[in-house]
């Protein structure tokens, strides 16, 4: 019988402790929020962002210039969620893994869902302009998480990134239904790329939205990472992970296009920044388990949800009811209510609903008859 090298066979590292956390990763989850956060508030390229009497390049040139690259946040949580749901996936069945995401994501996104709506509809009530669609049919698209498949606009801005990681999410459960193990997740991570470089080059839309051909590279190099951090480095993850990262930074391009402010070479500096900064997290820095990193990366999705749809709004109103504060300050402010908001959903519904939600679902993936079967 095969078996694997020593080197490959070690044990996660106690310092994760005994939830398996690693404190520093969940730190860099919530300074990308930030960056994605700055860049909406900050960087926007929207002329006239917040307002005629409020013009960023001019009132923050430095700060509005760095900021334009927080868009980068987005691709930074890509390839954070590779090495996270990596290590969530391994020793779990399909239907474990499938429970834990769903009581995760869920509970929080119905939340902020029906936040915005009542928000935009008393908005509305009141004679004032709504950002977000309203709209029963909108609301209801955007329930089950997959709007834009449906036809609808998204409720919450950065909610397409939800759908990014849902099929991500299929992606790995699938290879959890064939069994997860080290040589067979190294395969599927150099073969997801090879089949990513075909639909690109094939130019096939089917392909590209089943294996995300814009963001493989950020979800195998994530992958890579965690193989690492498990099993310690050796040449063929080195290669994965190099490999995974030529391909990140080649089709960047194709992501700075988007963004008329940025530049290929100090983006692809940037993320390769936030790469480093990973694998210091899960390497040299896996002994730190400070409670308030933990707590940051609790934070994240939170806030990450309401910082746009209602920390902007808020920060609007800020500045229309009270003009003379300054913009900077405003944005401060809208910042800090999005942060609170957050801190408020985390302990309000995360806490409380998405453990009721983890347990009703795991019982439900096992029921006891409803009525005993009586004998013949």
């Amino acid at each position: 019988m095969n078996r694997l090298p020593r080197a490959l066979r070690h044990r996660v590292p106690r310092a994760q402790g005994p939830a398996g956390r690693l404190a520093a990763v969940d730190g860099l989850r919530l300074l990308a929020a930030v960056g994605v956060a700055v860049y909406h508030y900050l960087g926007t390229p929207t002329p006239r962002f917040w307002g005629e009497y409020h013009d960023l390049p001019q009132a923050a040139p430095f700060l509005h210039a760095i900021s334009g690259y927080g868009w980068l946040g987005v691709e930074a949580f890509f390839l954070i969620s590779g090495f996270v749901i990596c290590m969530s996936c391994w020793g779990r069945t399909p239907a474990q893994f499938a429970v834990s995401r769903i009581a995760r994501l869920f509970p929080l996104y119905w939340a902020v869902v029906l936040i915005i709506v009542v928000m935009g509809t008393v908005t509305v009530l009141i004679g004032q302009r709504s950002g977000a669609p309203t709209d029963l049919r909108t609301t209801l698209g955007n329930l089950t998480m997959i709007p834009h498949p449906l036809g609808v606009d998204f409720t919450a801005g950065v909610a397409w990134t939800l759908w990014v990681e849902a099929r991500f999410y299929l992606l790995m459960g699938a290879l959890l239904l064939v069994g997860l193990t080290y040589r067979r997740v190294v395969a599927f991570g150099f073969l997801w790329l090879v089949l990513a470089s075909v639909g690109r080059e094939l130019h096939s839309t089917v392909v590209d939205e089943i294996l995300l051909s814009q963001y493989a590279g950020l979800f195998v190099a994530g992958i890579a990472l965690y193989l690492i951090h498990r099993f310690g480095a050796n040449l063929l993850l080195w290669l994965l992970l190099g490999f995974a990262w030529c391909y990140t930074l080649t089709v960047l391009e194709d992501r700075v296009a988007t963004h008329s402010t940025s530049n290929w070479g100090l983006s692809a500096a940037v993320l390769t920044s936030f790469l480093v900064l990973l694998g210091l997290a899960c390497g040299p820095l896996r002994h730190v388990q400070w409670r308030s990193l933990v707590y940051a990366g609790a934070l994240t999705y939170p806030f990450y949800l309401v910082h746009q749809s209602l920390g902007i709004p808020v920060t609007r109103g800020i500045l229309k009811s009270v003009p003379g504060i300054g913009l900077l300050p405003s944005i401060g402010l809208g910042l800090s209510f999005s942060f609170l908001l957050a801190a408020v959903l985390n302990r309000q519904v995360d806490r409380r609903f998405g453990r009721l939600f983890r347990r009703h679902l795991t019982h439900a993936l096992d029921p006891a008859p409803a009525e005993p079967d009586r004998p013949k």
